[in-house]
């Protein structure tokens, strides 16, 4: 499959919390296992990985409550912090290494809160798969929220 521009999306949320503490819950394994994860699953710190530089790989698995695990990790491709953060996310078990999209967090200071602007561009998937991670995204988004509030 190619890219296929219809699988893009966008996210905003408005979290009560500085830029820098949203920056840090996607950036440091502490923070990013408190809420990264759909509703009822953990994402364990000891199984996430941060290499956090452009070029160096993430991951992390989430553990749904009855036991089953889940991978996921991709490379970060650009990190400007504490606005940016561009990462690809795929399928672990893919042995061709394609790229199955590409993620950018961009926060904006406003004031004591920061607006997160999430967008995720499709590749190498299908619209129903495309749908199914944009609403699994908002849970995350959820849990993200509670964890900051």
């Amino acid at each position: 499959m190619t890219n296929t521009p219809d699988l893009e999306y966008t996210i905003t949320r408005v979290l009560d919390a500085s830029r820098e503490a949203v920056f840090a819950a996607w950036t440091e394994p502490e923070r990013f296992s408190e809420w990264f994860g759909p509703h009822g699953f953990t994402t364990p710190v000891s199984l996430i990985t941060m290499d956090l530089r452009p070029g160096g790989a993430w991951s992390a698995c989430l553990v749904s409550p009855e036991g089953a695990k889940a991978p996921l990790g991709g490379v970060y491709r650009e990190i400007s912090a504490p606005e940016r953060l561009v990462f690809t996310t795929g399928d672990p078990d893919n042995q061709e290494g394609a790229v199955a999209s590409v993620a950018t967090v961009t926060l904006t200071d406003l004031g004591d809160r920061t607006e997160m602007s999430f967008t995720q561009e499709g590749y190498n998937t299908d619209p129903a798969h495309a749908e199914a991670a944009k609403a699994g995204w908002l849970q995350f988004f959820d849990r993200l929220a509670e964890h900051l509030a």
